[in-house]
C-alpha cells in the first residue's frame, strides 16, 4: 500500500539504510544530494515537495534559503534530537510542522559522555598511543592520571540526556551538580543558579544542552577560567556552545586540565591545535551512532512522517 503522490525530499544520505528503504516504499522520494545542480533541480521541482527529511546537524538541516525553494512544504522530519540547523522561525511562520527524535538516543549519548570523561581523566587513548609507540619499554611507566570517584560532575542542561549522564556519574561515585535554566525539583542533585557557579565547583563540566543562538559560545574564556587548571570540559551537545578559540587558548595556557569533545564548531573540520594535544580526546560526532539507537531514530522519523501523511498527529512535534 503506497501513499503516493506524497512527495518527500531527502536532504542528504540517512542512516540506517532501512530509513531510506521505508521512505522509498511508502512515498515518492527524491534525493537532493544526488542532483548535479541542486539549485536548478529545486527551481524545477521544489514546488511539488510536501515533506523534507533531514537531520539537525550542520551538514544537513534546513535553512531559510532551502525552505524558500520549497513553497508548498508541509512537514520537516529531522533524524536527531537537536534542531538548531533548521530554521524553526521560518518553518513556524509558514505553518510547517517540524519533528525530531528525542528520547530514543539519550542512553547512547550519555554513554559517550561518560566514556569521554573517563578517557580524558584516565588518559585511556593517550596511554594506548604511548604503548603502541613503544614508550612503555623505552620510557617506563606512564605518568599518573586523575581519579574520577569522589569528584564533582557538573552537568549543563539537565534534560533527558543530562539525567542519563547523571545516573552514570553516580555509578562512578561522583557528586552530581547541575545548571539548568529552570528548576528541577524532581532530581536529588545540587542545582546552581549560574553557569559560572557550576564551573567553579565542577571537576568535570559536561555539556548536554541544546545548540542554537541562545546558547552560542555559552562556554567562553570566563567559564573556562572558572573551571580551572584541574577541571575538564566534556562536550556532547553542540560545537557552537563552546568558544573553540577560547578553549584552545585555555588548554595552551594550562587554564584547564583537558577536554573530551564529540562535537565541534565547524565540523567535520577540527582545529589542528586540538588534534595535537594528548589532553584532548576527540570523537567524530558519534554519540548516538549505535546500530540500536540509529534504528530507533529512523523508525521514529518514519512514524512521524507516516502519521502526518495520513492526517494524524505526529509523535514528537517541535513546532
Amino acid at each position: 500500500m503506497g501513499l503516493k503522490p506524497f512527495n518527500v525530499l531527502l536532504k542528504g544520505p540517512l542512516l540506517p539504510q532501512r530509513l531510506q528503504d521505508n521512505l522509498d516504499a511508502h512515498f515518492s522520494t527524491s534525493r537532493l544530494w544526488q542532483q548535479d545542480d541542486q539549485a536548478a533541480w529545486l527551481a524545477e521541482h521544489g514546488a511539488s515537495i510536501d515533506a523534507l527529511v533531514t537531520s539537525g546537524n550542520a551538514l544537513m538541516g534546513a535553512n531559510a534559503e532551502l525552505l524558500a525553494q520549497l513553497p508548498n512544504l508541509k512537514v520537516i522530519c529531522s533524524n536527531g534530537v537537536g534542531y538548531d540547523a533548521i530554521d524553526i522561525a521560518a518553518a513556524e511562520a509558514r505553518g510547517i510542522v517540524v519533528t525530531n527524535t528525542p528520547g530514543v538516543l539519550n542512553s547512547c549519548v550519555a554513554d559517550t559522555g561518560m566514556a569521554l570523561l573517563l578517557d580524558v581523566a584516565r588518559h585511556i587513548s593517550a596511554s594506548d598511543r604511548y604503548v603502541r609507540a613503544g614508550n612503555w619499554q623505552a620510557k617506563g611507566r606512564y605518568p599518573l592520571t586523575t581519579k574520577v570517584g569522589g569528584k564533582v560532575c557538573g552537568i549543563v542542561g539537565l534534560g533527558g540526556i543530562g539525567k542519563e549522564l547523571a545516573k552514570r556519574a553516580q555509578a562512578f561515585d561522583m557528586d552530581v551538580h547541575f545548571y539548568n535554566p529552570r528548576s528541577r525539583p524532581d532530581v536529588p542533585y545540587t542545582r546552581h543558579d549560574s553557569l559560572l557557579s557550576l564551573a567553579k565547583q565542577a571537576d568535570f563540566l559536561v555539556l548536554t544542552l541544546p545548540g542554537g543562538a541562545a546558547t552560542h559560545h555559552l562556554v567562553n574564556a570566563e567559564v573556562l577560567r572558572a573551571l580551572g587548571p584541574k577541571g575538564f570540559l566534556i562536550n556532547i551537545a553542540r560545537g557552537s556552545v563552546v568558544d573553540e578559540q577560547a578553549l584552545i587558548a585555555a588548554l595552551e595556557a594550562g587554564e584547564i586540565a583537558g577536554a573530551g569533545l564529540d562535537v565541534f564548531e565547524h565540523e567535520p573540520a577540527v582545529p589542528a591545535a586540538l588534534l595535537q594535544r594528548d589532553d584532548v580526546v576527540i570523537t567524530p560526532h558519534l554519540a548516538s551512532s549505535t546500530h540500536e539507537t540509529m534504528a530507533a531514530m529512523a523508525d521514529l522519523v518514519f512514524e512521524n512522517l507516516l502519521a502526518f501523511s495520513q492526517g494524524e498527529a505526529v509523535l514528537t512535534r517541535v513546532v
